[in-house]
């Protein structure tokens, strides 16, 4: 780097494109691979790319992009890098479309848990009010665990074949009542 540009990022070469670049690639790298005893080191992982993608990326270079040595990643090795974590290229350019393909990355990761997966499960098909309550149980949960809680304006939303369509209709099922 230059003096210049260590002016520009007096918290270290981290703070500048290279580094969010970096981090990026290092998100996509411990997502793919989230148990990092089994995590490949760079010369496997680029051998991995090349295998999967036929593009070429050496192992030193991959470790130069993921560390913020390397500031200079050409379009091509970027589309690879892309293809190969199955992420737009724009990933590791823009703010937006990295934040949206954190959020998803979080959601994957999330499942991989069985028991994460298993409450999911059982929770489809429950009623609004049920889906709220259970909500209130796990922030609940997570402050007990001092954990931090879940930005729920970027969670990832899908339709659910199971949600209710807004009706005019009187709802059918019995109500209780007091006798």
């Amino acid at each position: 780097m230059s003096d210049e540009e260590l002016k520009a990022y007096p918290d270290g070469p981290d703070e500048g494109p290279a580094g969010v670049f970096g981090a990026r690639l290092r998100t996509l790298i411990e997502a793919h691979y989230p148990d990092e005893r089994k995590r490949p080191g760079y010369a496997r992982l680029a051998q991995e790319i090349r295998e999967q993608t036929g593009g070429s990326i050496s192992g030193t270079y991959l470790w130069e992009l993921a560390t913020a040595r390397k500031r200079n990643v050409t379009i091509d090795q970027l589309g690879i890098l892309a293809k190969f974590f199955g992420v737009p290229p724009e990933y590791f350019l823009n703010d937006e479309v990295a934040g949206r393909v954190g959020t998803q990355l979080a959601l994957v990761t999330a499942l991989r848990d069985a028991k994460v997966r298993n409450l999911a499960l059982r929770a489809d098909g429950l009623s609004p009010g049920t889906l709220d309550a259970l909500l209130v149980m796990v922030n609940e949960a997570r402050k007990v665990e001092r954990l931090s809680p879940v930005d729920t304006d970027a969670t990832v939303t899908t339709a659910s074949p199971h949600e209710p369509q807004e009706t005019s209709e009187p709802d059918p099922r019995p109500t209780e009542t007091g006798s």
